[in-house]
């Protein structure tokens, strides 16, 4: 798959999903420190989301950086639109403001 192809199966896989993580790891098995505090924050909201390993496909971890124009993993997207990364995500927690975008 191109990464063209691919950032066409993010636009749909970001559109048909509520949340959608792309990480390092699983939510079960994070596989870094940030992509850990995302499903951390996640899972104490009690939200249902899916995520997407960039770790198993070099093409989707190239793909997603292009398609946020963000350089740097974890991604959280919300109802199709980016929200950020573990930094963006901690903050928008600790001020309440992640709660109603998950509701």
């Amino acid at each position: 798959m191109t990464i063209d192809e691919m950032k066409h199966e993010i636009g749909k896989d970001v559109q048909q999903n509520k949340v959608v993580l792309f990480m390092k790891g699983t939510k079960e098995f994070p596989q870094c420190g940030f992509s850990g505090r995302v499903v951390q924050i996640l899972n104490e909201h009690g939200v249902d989301y899916v995520t997407r390993n960039v770790l198993t496909d070099p093409i989707l971890r190239d793909a997603i950086k292009q398609y946020s124009d963000w350089p740097t993993l974890p991604q959280l997207y919300i109802k199709g639109e980016f929200v950020g990364g573990c930094d963006i995500v901690t903050e928008m927690a600790q001020k309440n403001e992640l709660a109603p975008l998950l509701k």
